[in-house]
Protein backbone atom coordinates (compact mmCIF):
# COMPACT_ATOMS: atom_id res chain seq x y z
CA UNK A 1 0.00 0.00 0.00
CA UNK A 2 1.17 3.42 -1.01
CA UNK A 3 1.01 6.01 1.90
CA UNK A 4 2.17 9.89 0.76
CA UNK A 5 1.61 13.03 2.29
CA UNK A 6 -0.42 15.70 0.63
CA UNK A 7 1.31 19.43 1.92
CA UNK A 8 0.27 21.16 -1.66
CA UNK A 9 -2.60 23.31 -1.87
CA UNK A 10 -4.17 22.08 -5.48
CA UNK A 11 -1.73 23.00 -7.99
CA UNK A 12 -0.23 20.37 -10.01
CA UNK A 13 3.60 19.47 -8.17
CA UNK A 14 6.53 18.21 -9.86
CA UNK A 15 6.11 14.50 -9.38
CA UNK A 16 8.66 12.22 -8.11
CA UNK A 17 8.14 9.07 -9.94
CA UNK A 18 8.04 5.43 -8.53
CA UNK A 19 8.91 2.19 -9.33
CA UNK A 20 6.28 -0.16 -9.25
CA UNK A 21 8.66 -2.95 -8.09
CA UNK A 22 9.86 -0.79 -5.50
CA UNK A 23 6.55 -0.10 -3.80
CA UNK A 24 5.20 -4.00 -4.42
CA UNK A 25 2.54 -3.41 -6.47
CA UNK A 26 1.12 -6.77 -8.02
CA UNK A 27 1.43 -6.99 -11.16
CA UNK A 28 -1.59 -8.35 -13.42
CA UNK A 29 -1.03 -10.66 -16.52
CA UNK A 30 -2.73 -11.32 -19.97
CA UNK A 31 -4.79 -14.30 -20.11
CA UNK A 32 -3.43 -17.20 -22.34
CA UNK A 33 -5.78 -19.36 -23.68
CA UNK A 34 -3.27 -21.65 -24.82
CA UNK A 35 -2.00 -22.31 -21.56
CA UNK A 36 -5.96 -22.95 -20.17
CA UNK A 37 -5.99 -26.82 -19.71
CA UNK A 38 -8.88 -26.90 -16.80
CA UNK A 39 -11.61 -25.02 -15.22
CA UNK A 40 -8.69 -23.67 -12.26
CA UNK A 41 -6.48 -23.03 -15.13
CA UNK A 42 -8.78 -20.32 -16.47
CA UNK A 43 -10.21 -19.06 -13.06
CA UNK A 44 -6.88 -18.57 -11.45
CA UNK A 45 -5.68 -16.49 -14.56
CA UNK A 46 -8.92 -14.57 -14.64
CA UNK A 47 -7.76 -13.69 -11.55
CA UNK A 48 -4.82 -12.76 -12.51
CA UNK A 49 -6.50 -9.88 -15.24
CA UNK A 50 -9.01 -7.05 -14.28
CA UNK A 51 -12.74 -5.97 -13.47
CA UNK A 52 -15.19 -9.22 -12.91
CA UNK A 53 -12.68 -11.62 -13.76
CA UNK A 54 -10.43 -10.58 -11.12
CA UNK A 55 -13.21 -10.79 -8.89
CA UNK A 56 -13.84 -14.20 -9.79
CA UNK A 57 -10.51 -15.29 -9.35
CA UNK A 58 -10.17 -13.81 -5.70
CA UNK A 59 -13.61 -15.27 -5.03
CA UNK A 60 -12.14 -18.75 -5.76
CA UNK A 61 -9.48 -17.87 -3.61
CA UNK A 62 -11.51 -16.91 -0.54
CA UNK A 63 -13.57 -20.43 -1.04
CA UNK A 64 -10.68 -22.45 -1.25
CA UNK A 65 -9.53 -20.86 2.42
CA UNK A 66 -12.94 -21.52 3.76
CA UNK A 67 -12.37 -24.95 2.92
CA UNK A 68 -9.35 -25.73 3.20
CA UNK A 69 -9.93 -24.29 7.27
CA UNK A 70 -10.64 -27.43 9.13
CA UNK A 71 -12.16 -24.41 12.03
CA UNK A 72 -14.62 -22.76 9.36
CA UNK A 73 -18.15 -23.51 9.54
CA UNK A 74 -19.57 -22.58 5.93
CA UNK A 75 -22.95 -21.08 5.70
CA UNK A 76 -24.86 -20.86 2.24
CA UNK A 77 -26.73 -18.21 2.00
CA UNK A 78 -29.45 -18.43 -1.32
CA UNK A 79 -31.58 -15.95 -3.19
CA UNK A 80 -32.75 -15.66 -6.96
CA UNK A 81 -34.48 -18.33 -8.67
CA UNK A 82 -31.00 -20.62 -8.99
CA UNK A 83 -32.80 -24.37 -8.81
CA UNK A 84 -35.00 -23.05 -12.18
CA UNK A 85 -31.67 -21.87 -13.71
CA UNK A 86 -30.35 -25.45 -13.01
CA UNK A 87 -27.92 -24.97 -10.58
CA UNK A 88 -29.42 -27.00 -7.86
CA UNK A 89 -26.47 -29.46 -8.24
CA UNK A 90 -23.84 -27.20 -8.05
CA UNK A 91 -25.38 -26.28 -4.28
CA UNK A 92 -25.97 -30.03 -4.15
CA UNK A 93 -22.07 -31.04 -4.68
CA UNK A 94 -21.03 -28.60 -2.25
CA UNK A 95 -23.06 -30.13 0.74
CA UNK A 96 -21.98 -33.46 -0.26
CA UNK A 97 -17.96 -32.72 -0.39
CA UNK A 98 -18.61 -31.09 3.28
CA UNK A 99 -18.07 -27.66 2.31
CA UNK A 100 -21.16 -26.21 3.11
CA UNK A 101 -22.19 -26.92 6.63
CA UNK A 102 -25.76 -25.11 6.60
CA UNK A 103 -27.74 -23.51 4.16
CA UNK A 104 -30.37 -20.41 4.13
CA UNK A 105 -32.61 -19.81 1.50
CA UNK A 106 -36.09 -18.63 -0.21
CA UNK A 107 -38.86 -21.03 0.32
CA UNK A 108 -39.45 -20.58 -3.67
CA UNK A 109 -35.86 -21.91 -4.39
CA UNK A 110 -36.04 -24.99 -2.44
CA UNK A 111 -39.78 -25.61 -3.85
CA UNK A 112 -38.30 -25.11 -7.41
CA UNK A 113 -35.67 -27.60 -6.56
CA UNK A 114 -37.98 -30.09 -5.26
CA UNK A 115 -38.96 -30.02 -8.93
CA UNK A 116 -35.97 -31.14 -10.31
CA UNK A 117 -35.45 -33.66 -7.26
CA UNK A 118 -38.70 -35.42 -7.93
CA UNK A 119 -37.65 -35.81 -11.69
CA UNK A 120 -39.27 -33.24 -13.26
CA UNK A 121 -38.56 -30.56 -15.44
CA UNK A 122 -38.42 -26.71 -16.32
CA UNK A 123 -38.44 -25.59 -19.93
CA UNK A 124 -37.16 -22.19 -22.05
CA UNK A 125 -39.14 -19.83 -22.69
CA UNK A 126 -40.03 -19.21 -26.47
CA UNK A 127 -40.05 -15.40 -25.98
CA UNK A 128 -42.57 -14.91 -29.10
CA UNK A 129 -45.11 -16.51 -26.39
CA UNK A 130 -47.43 -13.73 -24.97
CA UNK A 131 -47.45 -13.95 -21.24
CA UNK A 132 -51.78 -13.94 -21.53
CA UNK A 133 -50.59 -16.97 -22.88
CA UNK A 134 -48.41 -18.34 -21.00
CA UNK A 135 -51.11 -17.89 -17.98
CA UNK A 136 -53.80 -19.50 -20.20
CA UNK A 137 -51.81 -22.50 -20.37
CA UNK A 138 -50.49 -22.57 -16.98
CA UNK A 139 -46.79 -21.97 -17.31
CA UNK A 140 -44.62 -19.94 -14.83
CA UNK A 141 -42.13 -17.47 -16.38
CA UNK A 142 -38.94 -17.28 -14.63
CA UNK A 143 -37.01 -14.50 -16.97
CA UNK A 144 -36.47 -17.08 -19.42
CA UNK A 145 -37.24 -20.77 -18.39
CA UNK A 146 -40.98 -21.85 -17.76
CA UNK A 147 -41.91 -23.44 -14.42
CA UNK A 148 -44.97 -25.55 -15.66
CA UNK A 149 -48.09 -25.21 -12.68
CA UNK A 150 -48.18 -29.09 -13.23
CA UNK A 151 -44.86 -29.37 -11.50
CA UNK A 152 -45.94 -27.22 -8.52
CA UNK A 153 -49.19 -29.40 -8.33
CA UNK A 154 -46.46 -32.28 -8.09
CA UNK A 155 -44.59 -30.78 -5.47
CA UNK A 156 -47.79 -29.88 -3.23
CA UNK A 157 -48.34 -34.00 -3.50
CA UNK A 158 -44.75 -34.84 -2.27
CA UNK A 159 -44.98 -32.11 1.09
CA UNK A 160 -48.81 -32.98 1.75
CA UNK A 161 -47.43 -36.45 2.17
CA UNK A 162 -44.56 -34.70 4.73
CA UNK A 163 -47.42 -33.12 6.67
CA UNK A 164 -50.09 -36.29 6.36
CA UNK A 165 -47.61 -37.90 8.84
CA UNK A 166 -46.31 -35.23 10.77
CA UNK A 167 -47.55 -35.08 14.43
CA UNK A 168 -49.59 -32.43 15.09
CA UNK A 169 -48.26 -32.26 19.08
CA UNK A 170 -44.59 -31.05 17.38
CA UNK A 171 -44.54 -27.28 16.53
CA UNK A 172 -42.80 -27.56 12.83
CA UNK A 173 -40.73 -24.94 11.69
CA UNK A 174 -38.44 -24.67 8.10
CA UNK A 175 -34.97 -26.95 9.21
CA UNK A 176 -37.49 -29.47 10.59
CA UNK A 177 -39.80 -29.32 7.73
CA UNK A 178 -36.67 -29.69 5.18
CA UNK A 179 -35.21 -32.14 7.00
CA UNK A 180 -38.05 -34.24 6.53
CA UNK A 181 -38.58 -32.91 3.07
CA UNK A 182 -35.15 -34.68 2.85
CA UNK A 183 -35.47 -37.41 4.14
CA UNK A 184 -38.65 -38.30 1.87
CA UNK A 185 -36.62 -38.20 -1.06
CA UNK A 186 -33.61 -40.09 0.10
CA UNK A 187 -36.39 -43.04 0.66
CA UNK A 188 -38.16 -42.49 -2.77
CA UNK A 189 -36.36 -40.74 -5.21
CA UNK A 190 -33.11 -41.68 -6.65
CA UNK A 191 -32.24 -38.19 -8.58
CA UNK A 192 -30.09 -35.87 -6.40
CA UNK A 193 -31.29 -32.78 -5.07
CA UNK A 194 -30.16 -30.14 -2.41
CA UNK A 195 -32.57 -31.05 0.49
CA UNK A 196 -32.04 -34.70 -0.29
CA UNK A 197 -28.54 -34.23 0.19
CA UNK A 198 -28.87 -31.31 3.33
CA UNK A 199 -30.79 -34.70 4.93
CA UNK A 200 -28.26 -37.49 3.99
CA UNK A 201 -25.18 -35.13 5.21
CA UNK A 202 -27.02 -33.90 8.20
CA UNK A 203 -26.82 -30.06 7.20
CA UNK A 204 -29.59 -27.88 8.36
CA UNK A 205 -31.70 -26.37 5.65
CA UNK A 206 -33.19 -22.70 6.70
CA UNK A 207 -36.33 -21.05 5.36
CA UNK A 208 -36.91 -17.98 6.82
CA UNK A 209 -39.75 -16.38 5.34
CA UNK A 210 -41.13 -19.81 4.91
CA UNK A 211 -45.02 -18.18 4.23
CA UNK A 212 -43.31 -16.46 0.93
CA UNK A 213 -42.94 -19.44 -1.19
CA UNK A 214 -44.64 -22.40 -2.71
CA UNK A 215 -44.03 -24.98 0.62
CA UNK A 216 -45.39 -22.10 2.68
CA UNK A 217 -48.91 -21.54 0.40
CA UNK A 218 -48.97 -25.83 0.40
CA UNK A 219 -48.86 -25.31 4.36
CA UNK A 220 -51.07 -23.46 4.75
CA UNK A 221 -53.72 -25.34 2.42
CA UNK A 222 -52.98 -28.63 4.24
CA UNK A 223 -54.35 -26.93 7.35
CA UNK A 224 -57.23 -25.16 5.95
CA UNK A 225 -57.98 -28.75 4.80
CA UNK A 226 -56.88 -30.28 8.37
CA UNK A 227 -59.54 -27.87 9.52
CA UNK A 228 -62.54 -29.43 6.89
CA UNK A 229 -61.94 -32.79 8.26
CA UNK A 230 -61.99 -32.18 11.75
CA UNK A 231 -57.86 -32.66 12.53
CA UNK A 232 -55.92 -30.75 14.68
CA UNK A 233 -53.94 -28.30 12.75
CA UNK A 234 -50.32 -27.77 12.09
CA UNK A 235 -48.41 -25.10 14.37
CA UNK A 236 -45.55 -23.07 12.53
CA UNK A 237 -42.80 -21.46 14.78
CA UNK A 238 -40.28 -19.08 13.30
CA UNK A 239 -38.24 -18.52 15.90
CA UNK A 240 -37.18 -22.39 16.63
CA UNK A 241 -35.22 -21.61 13.36
CA UNK A 242 -33.32 -18.91 14.73
CA UNK A 243 -32.81 -20.24 18.40
CA UNK A 244 -31.27 -23.08 16.23
CA UNK A 245 -29.47 -21.13 13.95
CA UNK A 246 -27.73 -19.24 16.26
CA UNK A 247 -27.22 -22.48 18.87
CA UNK A 248 -25.57 -24.23 15.71
CA UNK A 249 -23.25 -21.40 15.32
CA UNK A 250 -22.29 -20.70 18.91
CA UNK A 251 -20.50 -24.13 18.95
CA UNK A 252 -18.15 -23.26 16.09
CA UNK A 253 -14.89 -21.71 17.04
CA UNK A 254 -15.11 -19.69 13.21
CA UNK A 255 -17.45 -18.95 10.67
CA UNK A 256 -17.65 -18.58 6.99
CA UNK A 257 -20.31 -16.75 4.51
CA UNK A 258 -20.60 -17.87 1.05
CA UNK A 259 -23.95 -16.04 -0.48
CA UNK A 260 -25.53 -16.43 -3.66
CA UNK A 261 -27.72 -13.21 -4.54
CA UNK A 262 -28.93 -11.15 -1.06
CA UNK A 263 -32.54 -10.67 0.48
CA UNK A 264 -34.09 -11.89 3.58
CA UNK A 265 -31.58 -15.36 3.41
CA UNK A 266 -28.60 -13.02 3.65
CA UNK A 267 -29.57 -10.35 6.15
CA UNK A 268 -31.35 -13.36 8.38
CA UNK A 269 -27.87 -14.86 8.67
CA UNK A 270 -25.54 -11.91 9.08
CA UNK A 271 -28.11 -11.01 11.64
CA UNK A 272 -26.38 -13.74 14.32
CA UNK A 273 -23.56 -11.68 15.62
CA UNK A 274 -26.32 -8.65 16.42
CA UNK A 275 -28.56 -11.06 17.78
CA UNK A 276 -25.32 -12.49 20.06
CA UNK A 277 -24.68 -8.90 20.97
CA UNK A 278 -27.81 -8.15 21.74
CA UNK A 279 -28.84 -10.98 24.15
CA UNK A 280 -25.28 -9.92 25.83
CA UNK A 281 -25.52 -6.72 26.20
CA UNK A 282 -29.39 -5.94 26.76
CA UNK A 283 -30.11 -9.81 28.12
CA UNK A 284 -26.90 -10.11 30.65
CA UNK A 285 -25.99 -13.29 28.69
CA UNK A 286 -22.52 -14.76 29.42
CA UNK A 287 -21.30 -15.43 25.51
CA UNK A 288 -18.49 -15.24 23.04
CA UNK A 289 -19.53 -12.07 20.98
CA UNK A 290 -19.00 -14.36 17.43
CA UNK A 291 -18.94 -12.84 13.99
CA UNK A 292 -17.70 -13.72 10.42
CA UNK A 293 -14.30 -14.64 9.58
CA UNK A 294 -14.97 -15.20 6.25
CA UNK A 295 -17.25 -13.85 3.47
CA UNK A 296 -17.99 -14.39 -0.35
CA UNK A 297 -20.80 -13.18 -2.49
CA UNK A 298 -21.92 -13.52 -6.04
CA UNK A 299 -24.13 -10.70 -6.50
CA UNK A 300 -24.40 -7.64 -9.38
CA UNK A 301 -26.89 -5.54 -7.37
CA UNK A 302 -24.72 -2.56 -7.47
CA UNK A 303 -23.91 -1.11 -3.76
CA UNK A 304 -25.31 2.75 -5.03
CA UNK A 305 -29.09 1.31 -4.10
CA UNK A 306 -28.98 1.47 -0.86
CA UNK A 307 -30.54 -2.14 -0.37
CA UNK A 308 -29.02 -4.85 1.59
CA UNK A 309 -28.47 -7.28 -1.13
CA UNK A 310 -25.29 -4.92 -2.91
CA UNK A 311 -24.02 -3.66 0.82
CA UNK A 312 -20.38 -4.42 0.58
CA UNK A 313 -19.07 -6.84 3.59
CA UNK A 314 -17.30 -2.78 4.71
CA UNK A 315 -20.42 -1.97 5.73
CA UNK A 316 -21.73 -5.25 7.78
CA UNK A 317 -18.39 -4.83 9.52
CA UNK A 318 -19.97 -1.44 11.16
CA UNK A 319 -22.97 -3.36 12.06
CA UNK A 320 -20.40 -6.14 14.26
CA UNK A 321 -21.55 -9.03 11.80
CA UNK A 322 -17.90 -9.42 10.51
CA UNK A 323 -14.04 -9.66 11.68
CA UNK A 324 -12.14 -6.72 10.58
CA UNK A 325 -9.36 -7.19 7.76
CA UNK A 326 -6.82 -5.93 9.86
CA UNK A 327 -8.30 -8.59 12.83
CA UNK A 328 -8.24 -11.55 10.25
CA UNK A 329 -11.17 -11.12 8.33
CA UNK A 330 -11.29 -12.19 4.69
CA UNK A 331 -13.71 -11.93 2.07
CA UNK A 332 -14.77 -11.61 -1.62
CA UNK A 333 -17.10 -10.09 -3.52
CA UNK A 334 -18.12 -10.83 -7.15
CA UNK A 335 -20.68 -8.55 -9.25
CA UNK A 336 -21.58 -11.22 -11.72
CA UNK A 337 -24.69 -13.58 -12.59
CA UNK A 338 -24.57 -16.17 -10.28
CA UNK A 339 -25.03 -18.75 -13.19
CA UNK A 340 -21.72 -18.05 -14.51
CA UNK A 341 -20.02 -16.72 -11.32
CA UNK A 342 -21.25 -20.26 -9.22
CA UNK A 343 -19.69 -22.75 -11.35
CA UNK A 344 -16.89 -21.22 -12.16
CA UNK A 345 -15.97 -20.88 -8.38
CA UNK A 346 -17.43 -23.51 -7.67
CA UNK A 347 -15.15 -25.69 -10.12
CA UNK A 348 -11.81 -24.57 -9.87
CA UNK A 349 -11.90 -24.72 -5.82
CA UNK A 350 -12.95 -28.37 -6.39
CA UNK A 351 -10.42 -28.90 -8.41
CA UNK A 352 -7.94 -27.48 -6.52
CA UNK A 353 -8.90 -29.86 -3.27
CA UNK A 354 -9.06 -32.97 -4.86
CA UNK A 355 -4.63 -31.90 -6.30
CA UNK A 356 -3.60 -31.00 -2.54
Amino acid sequence: MIELKHEHDGAGIDRKLHNPVEDKLEAVYPLDVNKIRTVNDLVTAMGQTAFSGRQVGEGADVLEAMARDKDCFVVMTLAGAMTVAKQGLVIAELVERGIVNAIVSTGALMAHGLVEATGKSHYKYDWKTSDVDLYEAGYNRVYDTLEPEENLNHVETVVAKVLDAWDANEVACSHKLNRAIGEHLHKHDAGRGILKSAYEKGVPVFVPAFTDSEMGLDFALHNRKRRKEGRPTLRYEPFEDLEYFAETLLKQKKLGIFTIGGGVPRNWSQQFGPFIELRHRRGGEDLPLKRYHYGLRICPEPVYWGGLSGSPYSEAISWGKFVPPDEGGRFGEVFIDATVGLPLIVAAVLERLEKK
